[in-house]
C-alpha cells in the first residue's frame, strides 16, 4: 500500500551509475563485486548474507538494463561469469562476432 511522502524525513534522488562510471576498463567482475561497487564498497567487502542477497537482487536489474555496454565472460565448471565494460574497438566482444562464429563454414 502506497505511503505519504510525508512520512518519511529523509527522500534522496534515485541515482544510478552509468557502466563507466562504476567499472574499470581493464577489469572483469563478479555479480557480487558489481553489487558492492554499486554501494561505494570495496569489491572485497565483508558483507552478512542477507544484505549481499539484497544488494546481488538490485544489481541483476542493473546488468540487464545496461547489457548493451558491457559483456560477460563464459563460465567454466563452478566458476561464476565475469561482466566488463564492452570495448567497441574489440570485436571478439561483439554480438555480430559471436554470431559468424556459430555459423557454419560454406563449401
Amino acid at each position: 500500500m502506497p505511503k505519504p511522502k510525508t512520512e518519511f524525513d529523509r527522500r534522496y534522488p534515485y541515482e544510478v551509475y552509468e557502466p563507466a562510471e562504476l567499472l574499470e576498463p581493464d577489469a572483469m567482475y563478479r555479480v557480487d563485486e558489481v553489487a558492492r561497487l554499486m554501494q561505494d564498497l570495496p569489491p572485497t567487502a565483508d558483507l552478512d548474507p542477507e544484505t549481499e542477497d539484497r544488494l546481488i537482487a538490485w544489481t541483476v536489474p542493473w546488468l540487464f538494463a545496461n547489457r548493451d555496454a558491457l559483456c560477460v565472460s563464459d563460465p567454466t565448471g563452478d566458476e561464476p561469469g565475469y561482466f566488463g565494460l564492452r570495448e567497441a574497438s574489440d570485436g571478439a566482444d561483439t554480438e555480430e562476432t559471436a554470431d559468424a562464429d556459430d555459423e557454419p563454414d560454406e563449401p
